[in-house]
């Protein structure tokens, strides 16, 4: 079988607070991890990823390492922001499309990994010629990093019925509103009383989940393996494994191993792996006004032209109690705040009650985040190490360079 290779971009490696401690292809787009989307379409296991340097030692348990060296010949190589349906394509191809853009070519001479390191190469040069035979696999892309809040609805809508046709799934004899279907993954645990809404679209429940008494649950909704959803109204999410949710919750998506385990809103908004969000902490996702919300991004402050947006918490955030979060927040990787309404940035590794915020010590962080893992039974690499202290140095000198000013703080 040929390699396939995951490659971000010179956009995607804008892609922050994400970008920071991840690869895009980590991240997950609906119902499934950008990855998994992939290596379903082509029937393929991903071998490597090229992303930035700084990505080198990225180490989360089953995913490929950083690619090296020369790609031989008939390497797949994907472009990790194409978020492809989650259906078997033809991988007999030479070119795939997604929406009619080269996603993704496989390679007709080997290419040193060297080409990609800067993310400015375009998969579509790499293309062969007329005679090259061209897949669409359908999907959709993620030009923007609110793309992946402001598409979930759909995407959720077309990934549930997709991944249950492919998933042992059992009857549901509980209370279910609307004619929506229900998808119930054997091994999944749901307790009496709780209402499972399909009015807006489906709902899948993964094997291990557990859904609590005295919850609703909206679809589209995705509740992944070993979740637990604790009361409240969980609407239109992605809750990726072994994640604490409690509270309302809405159009968010929780990337996996990260707790909202008490109460407070959070809306349209992104969790990154190893989030805690103390109790009381509260977003904001739709302006006064009713206006676009702005986001800061590392190219300044845009208009994602989205009416509700919420918050991108970057891998291993973590907030204190009743923290208050404006529309289009970004709170960086490894920040740990806990004052009243920070700006609508937080820097990488930020730590303190009020802005401008310490530099959090990055050893005391690893050590707080092993403790955190732990708890998981998940144990920290030395590679992962590795990839966190490259993190915490490039983010020292964002910070230095002035890249994480507000440029007009609160919208």
């Amino acid at each position: 079988m040929p390699p396939l290779i995951l490659y971000d971009d010179h956009v995607a490696r804008g892609f922050e607070p994400f970008a920071l401690t991840r690869p895009v292809s980590e991240l997950r787009a609906g119902a499934q991890l950008i990855r998994r989307r992939w290596e379903r379409a082509l029937g393929l296991r991903a071998e490597g990823f090229v992303a930035g340097a700084h990505l080198a030692e990225f180490d989360d348990p089953g995913t490929p390492p950083a690619a090296t060296g020369v790609l031989p010949t008939g390497t797949v190589v994907a472009n990790a922001r194409a978020v492809v349906a989650i259906a078997r394509v033809d991988a007999g191809a030479d070119v795939w499309t997604c929406g009619g853009r080269v996603a993704a070519v496989r390679l007709r001479e080997p290419l040193p990994v060297d080409r990609l390191a800067d993310g400015a190469l375009e998969l579509g040069a790499l293309a062969a010629g007329d005679s090259a035979r061209r897949v669409e696999t359908g999907g959709r892309w993620i030009d923007a990093v609110w793309d992946l809040v402001g598409q979930l609805d759909v995407q959720l809508k077309e990934d549930i019925p997709a991944l249950a046709a492919m998933l042992d799934c059992v009857p549901h004899d509980g209370t279910v509103l609307g004619t929506g279907a229900v998808y119930v993954e054997r091994g999944a645990t749901i307790e009496p009383f709780v209402v499972l809404d399909t009015t807006s679209g489906p709902i899948l429940v993964r094997d291990g989940a557990t859904v609590q008494s005295f919850t609703r649950i909206i679809g589209p909704c995705y509740i992944g393996e070993g979740s637990t959803v604790v009361a409240d109204r969980i609407s239109g999410c992605s809750i990726g494994h072994v994640c604490k949710i409690h509270g309302e919750i809405s159009a968010t998506i929780v990337l996996g191993h990260s707790n909202k385990g008490h109460d407070g809103f959070v809306g349209h908004s992104y969790l990154g792996r190893w989030v805690n969000l103390g109790a009381g902490t509260t977003t904001s996702n739709l302006k006064n006004t009713y206006g676009h919300v702005a986001l800061w991004t590392p190219a300044g402050v845009r208009d994602t032209g989205l009416q509700f947006l919420g918050t991108l918490f970057g891998d291993h955030a973590k907030t204190g109690i009743g923290l208050r979060l404006t529309t289009g927040t970004v709170l960086g990787a490894g920040s740990n705040v806990w004052d009243g309404m920070p700006p609508k940035v937080t820097p990488p590794f930020a730590w303190g009650g009020g802005a401008p915020y310490d530099a959090y010590d990055v050893e005391k962080f690893i050590q707080v985040t092993e403790r955190a893992m732990a708890r998981r039974h998940v144990t920290l690499s030395d590679r992962s190490r590795a990839q966190l202290r490259a993190a915490a140095r490039v983010a020292s000198e964002g910070c230095a360079a002035g890249r994480y000013a507000p440029n007009g703080g609160r919208s």
